[in-house]
């Protein structure tokens, strides 16, 4: 058992049966679809970032490592920051200009949203 499941069974009612098993439901995680398959959009936002610039890369289907992967690879041969979750790849600065062209050469179907 994980030190930190506790906090996933808060206000969880448990049995007086001396057998019972606590057991916690996992969500199952989409299978990656293939680059040729994917359908990204890359757009640019400020609002609600304090007045930062973002390039965010929506519509990304898969697994959560594959997504931190390409975001490695995004991140690096940009030369700039950011984080990837929840299916979203965002990135510090405007970087449309670079990424349609990069996700096209890695394979991805990619359009500019703005």
């Amino acid at each position: 058992m994980d030190k930190g499941d506790w906090k996933k069974r808060l206000g969880v009612v448990y049995s007086t049966n001396p057998d019972f098993e606590y057991v916690t439901q996992t969500r199952e995680e989409a299978e990656t679809l293939p680059p040729d398959r994917q359908r990204l959009t890359v757009r640019f936002e400020r609002s609600g970032r304090s007045g930062k610039q973002v390039t965010l890369v929506q519509g990304f289907v898969g697994r959560a490592e594959d997504l931190s992967a390409l975001a490695r690879t995004l991140k690096t041969r940009c030369g700039a920051g950011g984080s990837a979750k929840d299916g979203e790849i965002v990135m510090q600065g405007d970087l449309r200009e670079k990424l349609v062209p990069l996700l096209s050469s890695l394979g991805y179907k990619a359009k500019r949203a703005n």
